[in-house]
Parts: C-alpha cells; structure tokens; sequence
C-alpha cells in the first residue's frame, strides 16, 4: 500500500503526465454530463418505459455501450457505436478496393484521408440510426412526453443526436492526443463501469431477498473474479511460438549471442474482433428492429443476446474476425525482411519467402485457439444467465463488456508505467512492466 501511495504521489510529480490525465478526467466529465441533457420537446420525468425496454436484453448492451444515454434520451443516445460500425466498413474496404489500399500504405496523409472518409461514413450511419430512434421513442414513450412534435421536431432530433455522437467522437480524439489512453476506448469503457455499481447492487438485494441468499452471491463474486482472471491473461498474455512450429531464432552481434523466440501472440488482434463482431450483431436492431414489437422470427432470434441463433453467429463472426485483423496487423513479410536486415534467421528455413511463408503457417496455427477462446468469453454471459445470474450483472461476466474493461484498463496503465519510466520512477508494478495490447488491437 505504501509502495501505491509513492507510485501515485510520482505520477502527480511529473507535469506533463499530471496535465493528461487531469485534461482525461475534464473530457470525461463533459461526457457523463452529457448523457443527463435530454433531447429538447421531451419530458424526461416520462422516460419510465424506454428505461424499462433497455434493463436487460440487447437493447441493455447497447444502453450500457452508450453509457445510459440511450435510456435518457440524450443529446448523446445514439453513443459511439455509429463510429465503430463505419471503421469496420472502412477496414473491409481496406482489403477490397485498391483504393483504400492506396490510402493505407500513404503513411500520414492517408491515415487522415481514411479518417476523414470514416467520419462522413459515420454521419451516414447517424442518418440512418437518428429516424429509427425517434420512431423508437414515438412507440415507448406515451404522447404527453412529447412537448413538440411534426417534421421540423423528428428532423431537428435527428441532427442532435448526429451531432451529439459527433461530439463524443471529437472528446475521444482529443483524449487520444492530450490525454492518456486512447480516448474512443476510454469513452466506451466508462459508459461500462458506469453501470456496474448499480447491476451490483441490484443482484445483492436479489439474492437476499431470493434464492441462494448471501452464499449464493458471494459464489457469483468469485466466479467473476475468476473470468476476470482469465481475461487479464488473454488480453495481456504474450505467448511465445511453440516449438514444434518454430525453432529459436539466432541472432548476431545485434542479439550479444542470446537465443530469442519469435515475438508472435496466441490472439494478436486484441478485443476489436468481438468489437467488430458486437457491432455488426448490433446494426440490424438498431436500424430496424427496435421500432416495433411486431417482428419476425428472425428479428427476435437475433433481437435475444442470450439465445442460441445469436451466440453462434456472435462466436462464427469473433473467429472470422480474429483471423481477419491478424492478418492486417501482422505482416510476416515485413517480419522477414527485418529478420534478415538484423541477421536473424529461423533454423531449417531459407531467409525471405520461405521464412514469411512459415510464419504465415505458424500464425493461422495459434491464432485459431485464441480465436475459439474469445467466442467462450463473447458466450460467457449467456451461461451466467442459465445459472440464474440477472441478465444486467451477467454483462459484466465475459462478452465486450468485460473484454473492453480490461484491455482499456491495461493500456492506460502501460501508457502511466512508460512515463513512469520514462523518468526514472518506479512502475506501477514491481514485477516487471504492465503489458497491454499491443498495435491495433489497443485501438478501438
């Protein structure tokens, strides 16, 4: 405790890192406020039923993604997600259009241009998303919450809630470049944490006064903390190559001599697969979906988070994925070229294409196991649900939820520890250095 006492009075001792995270915080505050400034001509004392439609269920993962706002009906309801959908879009382009493929390898003048692209795409999404909420609220809501109503207040809204996700995004790319952590992340991970407070309370006084009683929620406790566990290793865990895929590499003056295992990970895309997959599930529902009851079978399949139709689709799309953002994060040619640059070469395999051919082979390998087991954690929650966990505390258990909480966590304090570092401090663990994601996979 004393050592986390000297570790925080150093963190406030260094300017720079104390005005990033203050400028974080300030960010931070303007968006919760945010989320409690309602849409203008609607009653906010009246928003009982839209609350009681995002409680549980897929339209809760969204509520919480959105950090409550969806629930209030907030300048800011429509959330981040809009933005994370158009990169998915933007990144599959990346594969398909020559163009796109152009702008990637342009270094900085393309990275603008791509994120330039991805706001319009965004606004597009917003257009899209705007209409449909409004009907959502038109449904739930009885008339006397409106206090306006007409196309000039439908189209009014809709341009609130475009610019009210606009803003969001504007308040996590200056996060990203004034504070610490990566700000679209950050802004996720809070409208999280927000809710688990309550989701805590809400199953404590559950149990007491149900079945099982304080036994059967302190069992629950320790589950948790035992997936937490398991997700601080999956997230953080860098995994050496097997041996039986790849020999040591043996360096030259470089390397003083010393035998080095090829720095390759069992799940190098991170948490964005189950983002990416998340978000897609999430798009039909909120294009579509939650403006009426009267939906087909396969709307309300797909509408139920915890049934099957859903969770296998979530776990096919996570692999999918996983396999998709490993190959556009990892590049074993490039790993071969530098390899050879440094003198480094993989016993038994010829230096160039055959060495980025074997490290192709090795990566599809490991990244299938790493693959599977984020699906087990995407389908996490729907077990907690069938042992009697409330569907509001189970969100906490696995999925995007947890995933997103830990990785946003550990990239923050990796980023603390470097400035620590950087100045001759002690980190924030004496083990040895705080390892986050790394390369993409600590971007959302």
């Amino acid at each position: 405790m004393r050592a986390l006492i000297e570790t925080i009075k150093n963190i406030f001792k260094i300017e720079d890192l104390r005005n990033r995270i203050l400028f974080t915080l300030g960010m931070i505050m303007i968006y919760r406020f945010g989320k409690y400034i309602t849409l203008p001509g609607i009653d906010p004392a009246q928003l009982s039923q839209l609350k009681a439609q995002t409680s549980e269920g897929i339209m809760g993962l969204l509520d919480m993604f959105s950090g409550g706002a969806f629930s209030s009906a907030s300048v800011f309801a429509l959330g981040i997600m809009p933005y994370i959908s158009a990169s998915i879009v933007v990144q599959l382009l990346g594969i398909a259009i020559p163009y796109f493929q152009r702008l990637q390898k342009e270094g900085e003048s393309g990275r603008r241009k791509i994120n330039q692209i991805t706001r319009y795409l965004t606004v597009g999404i917003l257009l899209l998303q705007g209409p449909s909420y409004m009907v959502n609220l038109s449904a739930r809501l009885p008339a006397s919450a409106f206090l306006a109503s007409g196309p000039f207040f439908q189209v009014t809204s809709v341009i609130i809630l475009t610019a009210g996700t606009m803003f969001v995004m504007w308040l996590g790319e200056k996060i990203t470049d004034k504070g610490i952590g990566n700000g679209i992340s950050l802004i996720i991970m809070i409208g999280i944490i927000a809710r688990l407070p309550f989701a805590l309370v809400a199953e404590f006084g559950s149990r007491l006064n149900g079945a099982g009683g304080l036994v059967a929620f302190l069992a629950e406790i320790i589950f948790l903390f035992i997936v937490v566990l398991g997700t601080i290793l999956l997230v953080q865990g860098t995994r050496r190559v097997p041996v039986q895929y790849a020999k040591r590499i043996i360096g030259n003056k470089q390397y003083g001599g010393v035998r080095q295992y090829i720095p390759l990970k069992v799940n190098a895309a991170g948490v964005m697969p189950i983002i990416f997959a998340q978000a897609i599930m999430m798009l039909p529902i909120m294009l579509v979906g939650f403006a009426s009851d009267k939906t087909s079978g396969f709307a309300v399949a797909f509408s139920n988070m915890y049934g099957f139709w859903y969770n296998l689709v979530m776990a096919l799309m996570i692999i999918i994925f996983t396999y998709f953002y490993t190959a556009i994060t990892i590049n074993p040619t490039q790993m071969a070229e530098d390899l050879k640059k440094n003198g480094g070469f993989i016993p038994g395999i010829k230096p160039g294409r055959k060495t980025a051919e074997f490290l192709d082979a090795v990566m599809s390998r490991i990244t299938l196991p790493g693959s599977i087991f984020l699906a087990l954690v995407a389908a996490l929650p729907t077990l907690a649900v069938n042992i009697g966990i409330s569907q509001q505390f189970a969100q906490f258990y696995g999925g995007t939820s947890l995933l997103i909480l830990v990785g946003v966590v550990l990239d923050t304090l990796q980023q603390i520890e470097s400035h620590l570092l950087m100045r001759h401090y002690d980190g924030l663990m004496k083990s040895g250095r705080i390892k986050g994601r790394s390369g993409a996979g600590s971007s959302i």
